[in-house]
């Protein structure tokens, strides 16, 4: 099951945080951050990536201060990174990346 949660800012605009699973392999999973004027539009920009079954069922897992800076200074405002398995891994030396990578095909990057 997809943890997730949002965060409404000042501004009116919503971080999407959604914890999804890896699809390279099945264990693993990977937390996307959105940012978009609503929680709606948010689950939009993911689901016309490809994401068709993401869905936003309560505030279980809302994003840190920290991802919501990270989301808030990406071009895009739509990044991802892998997910902890437990909550003592530490992925402070992981960075957000572009959803561009994580789109991308490994043919093309030949």
């Amino acid at each position: 099951m997809a943890a997730g949660g949002f965060c409404k800012l000042p501004n009116g605009s919503v971080v999407v945080a959604l914890n999804l699973p890896s699809p390279d392999s099945g264990s693993g999973s990977i937390r996307f951050l959105v940012l978009a004027r609503n929680r709606a539009r948010a689950l939009t920009r993911l689901r016309n990536l490809g994401l068709r079954a993401v869905y936003l069922r309560g505030n279980a897992a809302p994003p840190t201060p920290d991802e919501i800076t990270a989301v808030l200074h990406h071009p895009d405002g739509l990044i991802w990174r892998t997910a902890p398995d437990n909550a003592t891994q530490d992925l402070t030396q992981e960075l957000w990346r572009p959803i561009k990578a994580l789109l991308r095909s490994p043919t093309a990057q030949v």
